[in-house]
């Protein structure tokens, strides 16, 4: 988005949740409308009097039915580019042998491209090898098997071939594609052809870890790293199976229409990992495999079975640096309480086959709607007064977390509220075996969430 700015171009963007935007420095740039590339009504809508359009969605998040997805969003889409009059489509999709019998995710990447293609409007298909940057799921999953597994049992796919391409280039790529007319399909990828033991190699050192040591087991199946793959990655294994299957694929660049980017593997991870620290602009878990889910608020929970606790606890502190203070939550900054007890379940997290707490943070303090904060996603956020988070673990039933900072007088209440709505009879067992462990931690949470925001207040001063 900001290239496109910088560059003069008038941007429209389509968003499910358009309230995930509103803490980019650049919306207030940009047109924001609402819609969902599997409503096709919307699409067009959206489509009308633009003169190209970028088309960057996947939808491998959702499940194992992804490619069902994928294939109705595009016919959406290039019936809405057809319709509006569209100039251009540009696509971002992946390298490989289209026809590759074991990567689903591969040959779903290929169709999305030829559906667009099956319109009236000219498309550019960049098919990209595995993307590096911070942020990037392909870059996490090797960034976290390289750092927690000084000596791995490896799959046979750990000697692909593999021709990584570093973000910048990718992003250079798409914006020069709107000089291009017509229909064209260009294989993207970086200077260097390397397997993935290399690429980790690569990431040890340039992340100060010792030299990692790797068992290739031909054995090992998909499947079998896929679940290896979810538990000590942040990427689930709904994610991480068709993932894995596209890595036994060489993704190297052999169209005669290709472009080779200018930054080698080793400077890309040191970029990246340069821009892990400070936060990243976006990440692949800031996406949800669903456009809108309930919030306790909604009627629809009226004469439903919810369970709650509230906590209300007064402090000097001002409201600023209340929301400062539960705002950070998560990731590095732990839980106020009990971290242990939280590693802990986000490990039993894992083993169940959800994300635990390995996906962190974007940004140790800023917060926005819609991103990933551990096992939880943000699901609404007024900065200065509300924060509130949806669980994403493995629950039988749904889980909410709210604070809110609430003026009095001099000083501030933290509100600090949780709803569980059970799911069964096994939800129901849930919050009473757990409900124990919640009197624990959530009274002593809210209240070590009030003692650092008047800590930081008497820091501050007036």
């Amino acid at each position: 988005m900001p290239r496109l700015l910088e560059a003069g171009h008038e941007v429209r963007c389509l968003a499910r949740s358009p309230e995930k935007l509103d803490l980019h420095p650049w919306r207030h740039q940009v047109e924001v409308v609402s819609g969902d590339v599997l409503d096709a009504t919307s699409v067009k809508e959206a489509a009308t009097d633009c003169d190209a359009a970028y088309y960057l969605v996947h939808s491998m998040a959702a499940g194992k039915h992804f490619d069902e997805k994928d294939r109705v969003a595009a016919e959406n889409f290039s019936e809405a580019a057809t319709a509006g009059g569209v100039g251009r489509i540009i696509y971002l999709g992946a390298l490989g042998e289209p026809s590759s019998a074991h990567s689903k995710h591969l040959a779903s990447r290929h169709e999305v491209g030829r559906l667009l293609a099956s319109g009236q409007t000219p498309v550019t298909e960049i098919r990209a090898a595995v993307i590096i940057g911070s942020g990037s799921s392909s870059f996490e999953m090797i960034r976290y098997l390289t750092e927690a597994l000084p000596v791995m049992t490896a799959p046979k796919w750990v000697q692909t071939s593999c021709q990584p391409v570093a973000v910048t280039d990718v992003l250079d790529a798409l914006v020069d594609s709107l000089e291009h007319d017509g229909s064209r399909i260009v294989d993207l990828g970086g200077p260097d052809i390397i397997t993935y033991a290399e690429m980790m190699q690569v990431y040890a050192q340039e992340a100060g870890l010792r030299r990692r040591r790797l068992l290739t087991l031909p054995f090992l199946s998909p499947r079998m790293s896929s679940l290896w793959v979810g538990l000590v990655t942040p990427l689930p294994t709904s994610v991480a199976r068709p993932l894995v299957e596209s890595l036994s694929s060489e993704v190297v660049v052999r169209s005669p229409d290709q472009r080779i980017g200018q930054i080698p593997f080793r400077v890309a991870v040191r970029k990246a990992l340069q821009r892990l620290p400070a936060g990243v602009v976006t990440r692949w878990s800031d996406a949800g495999a669903t456009p809108a889910t309930p919030t306790p608020a909604d009627p629809t929970w009226n004469g439903a079975t919810t369970y709650m606790d509230r906590q209300v606890i007064p402090t000097e502190a001002d409201p600023a640096n209340l929301f400062w203070a539960f705002s950070r939550i998560g990731g590095s900054n732990g839980y106020y309480w009990l971290d242990w007890a939280w590693r802990i379940r986000g490990f039993l997290d894992q083993l169940l086959g959800g994300v635990g707490l390995r996906r962190g943070r974007r940004h140790p303090t800023d917060v926005r709607a819609g991103e990933a904060i551990d096992f939880w996603r943000v699901e609404a956020v007024e900065p200065g007064t509300v924060l509130r988070l949806r669980a994403e673990m493995k629950l039988p039933g749904e889980a909410w977390i709210e604070w809110e900072a609430h003026q009095t007088g001099e000083g501030s209440n933290l509100v600090q509220s949780a709803w569980f709505r059970p799911r069964g009879l096994s939800g129901r067992l849930y919050w009473w075996v757990m409900l124990p462990v919640h009197r624990a931690v959530l009274p002593r949470m809210a209240c070590r969430i009030a003692a650092t925001a008047e800590e930081r207040d008497y820091a501050c001063g007036p």
